[in-house]
């Protein structure tokens, strides 16, 4: 089973909320078509993930992973911080 390669899924977002300790919430968007009208329509969900360091701040465009739950709501761990939010 060794050469059985498992995958984790992994989102692109930008932070909405990084108020809680070790905790952020990512908003993640996603492009799809209307089944009836065949528009292209942007989807989002708020996603909570677990930043173990505090690093990352509101406005940062970041990656996450999925994960082994790690409380009731939290389910996907930061992985990178990508594109710093430009401070005003």
């Amino acid at each position: 089973m060794s050469d059985i390669q498992t995958s984790t899924r992994t989102l692109s977002g930008k932070i909405v909320s990084d108020k809680m300790d070790k905790s952020i919430t990512v908003q993640v968007e996603r492009r799809v078509k209307h089944p009836v009208y065949g528009k292209i329509m942007t989807k989002s969900s708020k996603i909570k993930a677990h930043d173990e360091k505090n690093d990352a701040r509101l406005g940062d465009m970041v990656t996450i992973a999925e994960c082994a739950p790690i409380s009731k709501h939290k389910a996907w761990k930061l992985v990178n911080i990508d594109e710093r939010a430009v401070a005003e």
